[in-house]
């Protein structure tokens, strides 16, 4: 079927960072109620969607393959993915191919499918390294999620994404969500919070620690005082500058113990908080660490080149989306 080309479509698939992270309490199902405020950043790897000349008649589906069968095979037909090679052994374990693996599967549940859809080439321009608590992974899934609801006019509510996306990741949520909030439950439970602007020093040391091995630490504090949405929302000045207690990340003890690269890295920023007026911490469950910079630390582009090539790792100066 001939139809009019659509042009390609670039998007940012922004990184995040935690101004602090707390665990309140295991759950019956095994995971871990959290709290934390996710802050979206104007820096990340970029996605381009490429649309086929022509959209496809799709066959009939097999009612007696599963739904997830059903979906699979449609998306191998509709979606072609470069670029993330070097992520996974099998392309289709990327979270870009779960993602619309997902949106197939409801569209086929709520018989959204159009009889012709357009091939898409989902290209991945990775910058974010991985494993680094900046929630890459998860965005380019929320932001692939996002871009073939529109492309394909499935037209599926904000909501509907934010259910199906959860099923994906913790963090695909918040990239669904598309603004800095306050995060609870397994960070699904999302509360928009308006934030003043503000320029990090990111740093992102070489180094990975199991995630399913930091939340199984004997170490690890899991039962910090729920805070209320209130309370979160109005003591900005505890943790977005500085971090007072009780604000705090509960995984950074554990992981400069078990990462060195990551330690030093954190040491290397408290030397700068001084001048930065600021508290330097980790973000997620590691491995980057950040310091929030003042107004006029932020705009002395010399001393910012000086910090970030001293710096132990490769660092990097971004702002919030």
């Amino acid at each position: 079927m001939q139809s009019t080309p659509q042009p390609t479509i670039t998007r940012l698939s922004p990184a995040k960072i935690n101004l602090f992270l707390h665990i309140t309490g295991q759950r019956a199902d095994g995971y871990h109620d959290l709290q934390t405020v996710f802050r979206l950043l104007n820096w990340g790897d970029y996605l381009h969607f490429s649309p086929n000349d022509c959209a496809i008649s799709l066959p009939p589906l097999d009612p007696s393959l599963s739904l997830q069968q059903q979906a699979s095979i449609l998306c191998a037909q509709l979606v072609t993915l470069t670029g993330a090679q070097h992520i996974t052994n099998n392309l289709a374990d990327n979270l870009i191919i779960k993602a619309a693996n997902s949106l197939l599967m409801l569209a086929i549940q709520q018989q959204k499918l159009l009889q012709h859809l357009t091939p898409i080439t989902i290209t991945l321009d990775k910058h974010l390294p991985m494993g680094a608590g900046l929630g890459g992974g998860s965005s380019n899934a929320a932001t692939t999620m996002l871009v073939l609801n529109e492309m394909w006019q499935f037209n599926f509510t904000r909501d509907a994404l934010l259910k199906i996306g959860a099923k994906i990741g913790a963090d695909v949520p918040i990239f669904i969500f598309g603004q800095d909030a306050i995060a609870m439950g397994i960070g699904d439970k999302l509360t928009a919070i308006d934030l003043p602007d503000q320029q990090y020093l990111v740093l992102t040391p070489d180094a990975h620690v199991n995630t399913a091995e930091l939340f199984a630490h004997p170490k690890l504090q899991r039962d910090i005082t729920p805070l209320s949405i209130q309370t979160i929302q109005s003591e900005y000045d505890d943790y977005g500058q500085n971090l007072i207690a009780p604000y705090q990340n509960v995984f950074t003890p554990v992981v400069t113990s078990l990462a060195p690269a990551v330690d030093k890295a954190l040491r290397y920023l408290q030397q700068l908080e001084q001048q930065a007026n600021s508290t330097a911490r980790m973000t997620g469950s590691g491995s980057t660490v950040f310091l929030p910079l003042n107004t006029s630390v932020a705009t002395d582009k010399a001393l910012l080149a000086k910090w970030i090539t001293d710096a132990p790792c490769k660092g990097y100066v971004v702002g919030n989306l």
